[in-house]
């Protein structure tokens, strides 16, 4: 039995080219595609080069707001990134204008969350 390697993640935004500019500046990642997608949408693939998220939007560019994803069968919670230096990630997260929150200390990290312009919640993780 061979095991199984997360890829990527897919998720849907309301402009994929500004989310993915967004990722590589806080993350350091890299576009590694984008084109015509799906429906008549636009996706931009944007991560490393093992592993991705594909953001996506529909060809209207309007995606509708959901209920909130912890009480939504097959909700997406949140999307975990570690990095070296979570201190200059939060950072460049406040610049940008989004609220970090709910840190906490842990055992074997530290962490925060944030939300971006689409209501997409990330966990900000390091181990170091």
């Amino acid at each position: 039995m061979s095991q199984g390697i997360l890829e990527h993640i897919n998720l849907t935004v309301t402009d994929p080219k500004a989310t993915a500019a967004l990722l590589c500046d806080l993350f350091d990642w890299h576009i590694r595609w984008e084109g015509a997608a799906k429906a008549n949408g636009y996706t931009v693939h944007v991560g490393s080069d093992t592993d991705y998220l594909a953001i996506y939007s529909g060809p209207d560019g309007s995606p509708q707001p959901g209920q909130d994803s912890y009480s939504q069968l097959g909700g997406l919670n949140h999307v975990g990134v570690i990095v070296d230096d979570l201190d200059a990630v939060e950072a460049k997260v406040k610049a940008k204008g989004f609220e970090p929150n709910n840190h906490a200390d842990y055992e074997p990290g530290r962490r925060f969350y944030f939300r971006d312009t689409d209501n997409i919640e990330y966990e900000i993780v390091s181990y170091a």
